[in-house]
Order: C-alpha cells, then structure tokens, then sequence
C-alpha cells in the first residue's frame, strides 16, 4: 500500500493492482463500512482484462481510519472537513492517480456511499473520468433511497445482519470476521449532517459524451431497480448525458460484484469499459 496526506493533513492508504502497459486504469471507491480489500477479486478480474486498478481507504475506514484514530472503535468517524473533506481526498488520488498515467483512460468504479459521492463530485468536476461506474446506487432523494435498517428485508435469513448485501451466504459470514467491516449506519456514523448532504440531484448540463454505466439488483434495499432508473432519467434528461446504460440484476443484493451471479456482471463491466470508453480513445 501507498499512501499521501489529503488537505487536511489525513494521512489516506491506498493499494494498486498493476498490470504492464493497462489499457485503462481503474479507481475503486468502497461503500461505508468497509474498505478497499474487499475488491481484490474485482481487481484480479480487471487485471485479466488488462487494466490497473487503484483504490483508497477512505477517511474513517480501513488502513486509513485505523492509522487516523488508533482504536477500532472510532472506525466510520471521517475527521477534519467531515464529508466534504472525505470527497475531496477521493479527488486528490484521483488527480495522484493521472498524474502518473497521463495517457491512459480514467475509469471510475463507485459503490454504495463511494457511488453517493461520486454522484456529488461528478457535480462539481464533471471532466475528471473518462467514464463513471456507479453500483449499489440509487436517486438521492427522499422515496427513492433507503436511509434505515437496509437488512430489514433480509432478517430472517440469518443472524449476521448483513444478508442485505448478497445472496452468498459467505459474503455475510466474511464480512462479520473482517475486522475492518462494521455496519453501515450512516447518520450514526458520519452524522445527520453529512448524511443529509448526500442528499442531491444531477446538475445541469453535465458534458453529454460521458459514459455512465449503473449497476445494481433489483433486492438492492439501498435503491434497486425504481431508484436507478430514476437516477438513470435524471442523468440523460436533466443532466443532458447520452450514453447511459443501466443494468438490473433480477434477484441481486447490494453488492453486485460478490452476487451468485458476479460473473455475468463483471462481464457487463468489462464489455462496458471496452466498448463505451476504450473504442475510439486509441487506448
């Protein structure tokens, strides 16, 4: 892992999946409760398709909120500048990360509450990715995203509390022994006021040749398949993009990429990236 100081003087860990000469670089940015670990079997998968893949812990989470505060306990706490300050260190290692491939398309794969403040930065800096990938997303408005038990649906199906999140029943099981996961509460843990900040639409006239892929299961309690169209008819109408595409995966949980049927949706993913991102860019 690397890692460099955000503006707020928090210290960010950072890990990087390489392959020689990508086609694309890929930025992962993990959801509340967890961290960036828990996508190496998405990495190996983006590696065998020839591209490198990056990603943060972000503030409070992972290597990042174990150095910042030094006790397990305060994990979820994001420090100096709150959400805002979180937002802007996902852009400082996405500037970092350029720096270093200049010439290579930028691929921006978002999940969950890392997908929330995608939507919020792709708001304010609309040209900083050669293409957005958002899953377990939803529309940020009240009536289309779940901001209570998210696992309430899926109660009876076990005892960890994080069935919600796959169909698979040892994704649960791993994540109640990572040491690193915790629930993912989001007004308790980043507090009422960063959570109502999340809340939010497309702004207008976002540049209309961006590429935009949403991925989500229709059992998703965060948003699922209403909340995503909505979202997907907000970026093409209101937002002005024109290659947006949506997949809903009949059945799927929250998270996609570790569902019964995670090789059909990485095959979307990689198909996706070649044919709306790297067709055309010489890449």
């Amino acid at each position: 892992m690397g890692t460099f100081t955000d503006d707020d003087g928090v210290v960010i860990h950072t890990v990087e999946w390489p392959v020689d000469d990508p086609r694309a670089v890929i930025q992962i940015s993990h959801g509340i409760g967890e961290h960036a670990g828990r996508y190496a079997a998405l990495a190996a998968d983006l590696n065998r398709a020839g591209f490198t893949v990056v990603a943060d812990d972000h503030r409070g989470h992972g290597a990042t909120g174990t150095a910042q505060w030094g006790d397990p306990a305060k994990l979820g706490s994001l420090g100096p500048g709150g959400l805002r300050g979180t937002i802007a260190a996902i852009g400082r290692f996405r500037d970092l990360t350029k720096e270093r491939f200049p010439d290579v398309p930028l691929v921006l794969v978002a999940h969950s509450w890392g997908s929330l403040m995608a939507q919020i930065a792709l708001n304010r800096r609309p040209d900083a990715y050669d293409g957005v990938v958002l899953t377990g997303t939803a529309y940020r408005v009240p009536g289309f995203m779940d901001a209570g038990d998210l696992n309430r649906r899926h109660r009876a199906l076990g005892t960890t509390g994080a069935e919600w999140l796959s169909r698979d029943p040892a994704v649960a099981a791993d994540w109640v022994r990572d040491p690193l996961t915790f629930p993912a509460n989001t007004a308790k843990l980043i507090g009422m006021r960063d959570a109502l900040r999340l809340l939010g639409r497309p702004v207008r006239r976002l540049p209309a040749d961006l590429p935009l892929l949403l991925q989500v299961g229709s059992d998703d309690t965060l948003g699922g398949g209403r909340s995503v169209h909505r979202l997907a008819r907000a970026y093409r109408e209101r937002a002005g993009l024109r290659d947006v595409t949506v997949r809903v995966y009949e059945g799927a949980r929250h998270e996609v990429f570790n569902e019964t049927n995670r090789d059909e949706v990485i095959a979307d993913l990689v198909g996706w990236i070649r044919s709306h991102v790297l067709q055309g860019s010489g890449a």
